[in-house]
C-alpha cells in the first residue's frame, strides 16, 4: 500500500506582488495596534527602570528566540512590535531631546514601507528600474540646492559617517596618500576615523576652544603643513549646534590650495529656509558637502548625502562587476549604479524622501525647519530668565546647552541619569568652557511651549501641572 506523501506545508505570504496589499493589510492592524498599547505602557520619552529592567523585558517577551514552531505572524507582531515600542526611546515625545535622533514623518514612514515591500536594490538597473531613475532626479535636484553649477550631483549614505567618509575618500584620490586632514576639535569623530580608515596620516585636530574653528588658527596649521591637505569645516556641532565660519575658512583654503569639505549633516537643510539659510553663507565654495536628512530632515533612517559641485568628482568611485554593470550593457544604454556607492546592496532611501519633498513641498519643509529652531530658542529665552538655571550660550541650530545652578559635574550627571532612569525626560550632556551641560537637542516640531514649560519644571523637581 502506497502511503501518500503530506501536503506542503503553505509558504508564507510575501509582501510584493499582486497579492502583496493583501497580505499586508491585516498585519499592519496588527502593528499599528501594537506601537500604540505599546507607547501607552511606556507613558513617557523612555521606559523606566533602566537598562536592566529592559534588557529583562525583552528576554522575557522573546523567550526562545528561535522556536520549534513560530506563533504565527500576527501574536509574533503583536508581542515584539509592542515590546520595542514600550522599551522605545520615542524621538516622537517631545521630552526625548538628547541626541540628533528625529522623529520621522508619517508619510517618509510610509513611503518607506512601500520601499520595504518591493524591495529594490540599487545596485543594478535591473533590480531597480524606477527606484533608479528616481534617485537620479532626486540627487540631482538637491545638489542644485547647494551649487549653482552646470553638473551638481549628490549621493545617498546609510548617514552623515558615511558621507564624510567618501568625501575623505575622494580627497585622497585626487591628491594620493600623502593627504593630510585638518578638522577642528569640534568635528564629528567620523572624520579622523575616516583618515584612519583609509591609511593616511593621523588626521590633525586643532583647537575650538569657543566651539568653532578659529580662522586664525586654521591658517596657522596650513602654513605649516606640508603636501595636499583637506580641511573638514562643520556646519552644525554634535555637541553644541555651532556653525563654523565658512567664508573664511573658505577663503583660507583658496589661499593654501587646500580642499575643503564642510559636514552639514546637521545644519545643511536650513539652506531651505528662507528665514535661516543665511547661517550656512559660504556653503556652496566647499569641494563637498555631508547632508543628513534623518536629522533635520524627519525621514526614518537611513537618509545621508554627499553633495558635490561637479558629478565628474565622482569618477575615483566607479568600479565594474560583470554581472551587475557588464561594459556592453552600459554600453547599450542600461544605466550604471556601482559608482554611485561604496556599497553592493542598497535601499532606495531617495524614494521616502522624494515622497516627503512632494507631499511638503519647500513651504512645507521651510516651515518645519523654522518652527523648531523657534522651539530651541524659545527654551532659550525661558533657562536664562530662570534664576536657577544658566544657560550656556543663544543657540544656532535647535541645541540648547544649560546646567542648573548651583551644582556642580557629578551632580549634574546623576540628575541625567535619574531623567533616564525614571523615563521622565531623556536629555544629552556636553562639555563646553571646561565644564560639563545638559544638551537638549530640539528637532521635534510639534513641541509645543507648554511642552518646554513642563522639562523645566521638571528639571526643578516640581511636578508639572
Amino acid at each position: 500500500m502506497t502511503v501518500p506523501e503530506p501536503a506542503p506545508a503553505m509558504a508564507p505570504p510575501l509582501a510584493g506582488g499582486p497579492r502583496g496589499p493583501d497580505a499586508l493589510r491585516p498585519l499592519l492592524d496588527t502593528v499599528l495596534d501594537a506601537l500604540r498599547t505599546g507607547a501607552e505602557e511606556r507613558g513617557g520619552p523612555l521606559p523606566a527602570g533602566g537598562p536592566a529592567t529592559t534588557a529583562a523585558r525583552v528576554a522575557a517577551a522573546l523567550g526562545d528566540v528561535l522556536p520549534t514552531h513560530g506563533t504565527g505572524d500576527h501574536e509574533a507582531l503583536r508581542t515584539l512590535v509592542h515590546t520595542l515600542a514600550a522599551g522605545a526611546a520615542d524621538p516622537a515625545h517631545p521630552l526625548c531631546a538628547a541626541h540628533l535622533h528625529c522623529p520621522p514623518l508619517a508619510v517618509a514612514a510610509a513611503a518607506d514601507l512601500a520601499a520595504s515591500a518591493l524591495n529594490p536594490s540599487l545596485d543594478s538597473w535591473d533590480q531597480a528600474p524606477a527606484a533608479s531613475a528616481l534617485e537620479a532626479e532626486l540627487t540631482r535636484t538637491l545638489a542644485a540646492e547647494f551649487y549653482d553649477t552646470p553638473h551638481p550631483e549628490a549621493l545617498l549614505t546609510t548617514g552623515g559617517t558615511e558621507a564624510n567618509q567618501l568625501a575623505v575618500l575622494l580627497a585622497r584620490e585626487r591628491h594620493g596618500p600623502r593627504l593630510t586632514v585638518l578638522h577642528g576639535a569640534n568635528a564629528h569623530h567620523s572624520v579622523p576615523r575616516a583618515a584612519w580608515l583609509l591609511g593616511l596620516p593621523p588626521a590633525r585636530a586643532l583647537p575650538t576652544p569657543t566651539g568653532t574653528l578659529d580662522p586664525r588658527t586654521l591658517a596657522e596649521a596650513l602654513a605649516t603643513t606640508p603636501g595636499p591637505v583637506l580641511v573638514t569645516a562643520t556646519a552644525g556641532t554634535t555637541d553644541a549646534g555651532l556653525i563654523d565660519p565658512l567664508p573664511a575658512l573658505a577663503d583660507l583654503c583658496e589661499r593654501h590650495g587646500a580642499d575643503l569639505h564642510i559636514d552639514a549633516a546637521y545644519g545643511g537643510l536650513l539652506a531651505l529656509s528662507p528665514r535661516h539659510r543665511h547661517t550656512l553663507a559660504g556653503l556652496h565654495r566647499a569641494r563637498s558637502i555631508t547632508l543628513d536628512l534623518h536629522k533635520l530632515g524627519w525621514q526614518p533612517v537611513a537618509a545621508g548625502l554627499l553633495v558635490v559641485p561637479d558629478a565628474a568628482l565622482l569618477a575615483p568611485l566607479a568600479h565594474q562587476a560583470d554581472y551587475l554593470n557588464a561594459t556592453d550593457d552600459t554600453e547599450a544604454g542600461l544605466p550604471d549604479l556601482l559608482g554611485r556607492s561604496l556599497r553592493t546592496t542598497r535601499r532606495p532611501d531617495a524614494f521616502k524622501i522624494a515622497v516627503t519633498l512632494r507631499s511638503l513641498g519647500r513651504q512645507g519643509l521651510a516651515d518645519l525647519l523654522d518652527r523648531t529652531v523657534a522651539a530651541a530658542r524659545h527654551l532659550a529665552e525661558l533657562l536664562e530668565a530662570h534664576p536657577r538655571f544658566e544657560l550656556h550660550a543663544h543657540p544656532t541650530l535647535t541645541t540648547v546647552l544649560f546646567r542648573p545652578t548651583p551644582t556642580d559635574d557629578d551632580r549634574l550627571a546623576a540628575l541625567r541619569r535619574t531623567l533616564l532612569h525614571t523615563g521622565t525626560a531623556v536629555l544629552g550632556r556636553a562639555t563646553a568652557d571646561g565644564r560639563l551641560w545638559l544638551k537638549a537637542t530640539l528637532l521635534n516640531p510639534h513641541t509645543t511651549t507648554a511642552d518646554l514649560h513642563t522639562l523645566v519644571a521638571l528639571l526643578e523637581g516640581r511636578t508639572p501641572r
